[in-house]
């Protein structure tokens, strides 16, 4: 559970901001790790704190999930080599002791889903939330129950519960690596999930966490009823604190983000402050470790301990938290007022760089998306250069769906290529835009643009067409 890297607000999370003091007492890599989540937080107390007394227990903890046969061949290729893409993953699986939160919906949710880049000198690392109500691409998944989804467009949580339709964290893990795969085209070399229930377990065995809310919750679907002021939480409270997003501030995911990024700082200082106390601490890694699933290769302390210790050399002011750049999908598709899209071209720039394992720098990226190009301002033409009648036509649905305005339909001359965009002077961000969602397709000055296309970019489909992000 994460965020971007901020300052607690109105003071949500004394233990996370209440002084320099506090916060000094969470090591440096601590608190790189605890930034990007709370299953990160474990590796470096684990490392630091448990010792040789609880290594053997804790180590028999971590769960394995073999997703190597999983996710197909036609994954993106790694253009930075000895960089590494992590991906973590908050679940809340709907059985058992989590059967009381969303009753009725799919067995298996992801919560919180965010991508660690390390780069490969070890010098610096980005990471970048998902927000799980991002409106994305989901690929043709094996639902781990015999069956096999058909590729849609939903939510990007939704992934985790289609793979995860048999049950299976693999089958949940591989179908959201594929979808994160897709859509950013960073291919990820490892994940970790970590269940609600091991959550609970950390802030218990910490004695709660004093949370001060500025006004009272009071959310139904988090179970929350939480008056103003400070006060310690634990258990089912602390959960619903953390999960809680209608009945707080805006009511967006993003906003979510940013009460578990603070929160997970808290639990973090607090955890630092019980390394003297072996039955604390234990209490405190078993559950975490317990309620934790890697692949198959961070499957133990010692591989965890050593990615932390890959992490303890990057300063602070080289490490990177983002959200991906994104705007409310009601911009382009007015009747939903409950998803988000990622804006382009910026989000595209973002993952490209991560893909060649360039630094990116959070001002420039937020600079950039402070002014969305919504879809909708995109006027398109499409051209169907497939020879295949109605080509064009289908597209032109596709483009609609995800918000472009088509001005008009056309056929291009036969054996025209590969899909292309082009665009007259004056239209090279609504053309990036546009290539941007369409995989392997870039955008190109048409310098012979007449007066019929000034205001608009051309789409010319032809034969690799492999459908809209």
């Amino acid at each position: 559970m994460g965020g971007e890297r901020r300052r607690p607000r109105g003071r949500a999370a004394r233990d996370a901001g209440a002084g320099a003091e506090r916060s000094a007492r969470l090591t440096r890599p601590g608190r790189i790790l605890v930034r990007g989540g709370a299953v990160l937080a474990v590796l470096l107390l684990a490392a630091g704190g448990a010792g040789l007394w609880a290594y053997q227990s804790l180590d028999g903890n971590i769960h394995s999930a073999d997703i190597d046969g999983k996710l197909g061949d036609d994954r993106p290729a790694n253009a930075g080599p000895g960089s590494k893409n992590i991906l973590v993953v908050g679940s809340d699986s709907r059985d058992g002791d989590n059967g009381e939160y969303g009753k009725g919906l799919t067995t298996m949710q992801s919560d919180t889903l965010m991508v660690m880049h390390v780069a490969a000198d070890r010098k610096w690392a980005t990471v970048v939330s998902l927000p799980r109500d991002s409106w994305v691409r989901i690929p043709a998944c094996d639902r781990g129950d015999g069956t096999t989804s058909t590729a849609h467009h939903f939510k990007i949580n939704e992934a985790f519960a289609v793979g995860g339709t048999g049950g299976e964290v693999a089958g949940a893990a591989a179908c959201t690596i594929k979808t994160v795969e897709e859509n950013t085209g960073l291919r990820i070399d490892h994940f970790m999930s970590v269940d609600f229930q091991g959550f609970k377990g950390m802030v218990n065995a910490l004695d709660g966490i004093e949370v001060c809310p500025e006004t009272a919750i009071h959310d139904t679907k988090a179970h929350l009823d939480l008056a103003a002021g400070c006060q310690t939480v634990k258990g089912e409270k602390a959960l619903g604190y953390v999960r809680t997003r209608y009945s707080v501030g805006d009511g967006s995911d993003i906003g979510r983000i940013g009460r578990q990024q603070e929160f997970m700082e808290a639990l973090a200082a607090k955890a630092q402050t019980k390394l003297t106390s072996p039955t604390a601490l234990y209490g405190f890694l078993d559950s975490a470790t317990d309620s934790l699933t890697t692949d198959k290769e961070l499957a133990g302390i010692k591989p965890l301990t050593a990615l932390a210790s890959e992490l303890k050399g990057i300063p602070d002011d080289r490490l990177t938290f983002l959200t991906v750049p994104n705007y409310p999908r009601e911009a382009d598709v007015p009747t939903d007022k409950a998803n988000v899209v990622w804006q382009y071209p910026q989000a595209a720039d973002l993952f490209a760089s991560l893909a060649k394992d360039r630094e990116v720098d959070k001002k420039s990226v937020e600079a950039a998306g402070k002014n969305p190009l919504h879809a909708a301002a995109v006027r398109v033409r499409v051209l169907n250069g497939t020879g295949r009648a109605g080509e064009a036509a289908k597209v032109a649905e596709l483009l609609r769906a995800a918000g472009f305005t088509v001005v008009g339909t056309g056929n291009a001359p036969e054996g025209t290529g590969d899909t292309s965009v082009t665009f007259p002077g004056g239209l090279e961000l609504q053309a990036r835009a546009l290539a941007s969602r369409l995989p392997g397709t870039t955008a190109s000055k048409d310098t012979e643009a007449t007066e019929a296309t000034e205001g608009e970019v051309t789409l010319t489909v032809g034969g690799d067409f492999d459908g809209v992000r």
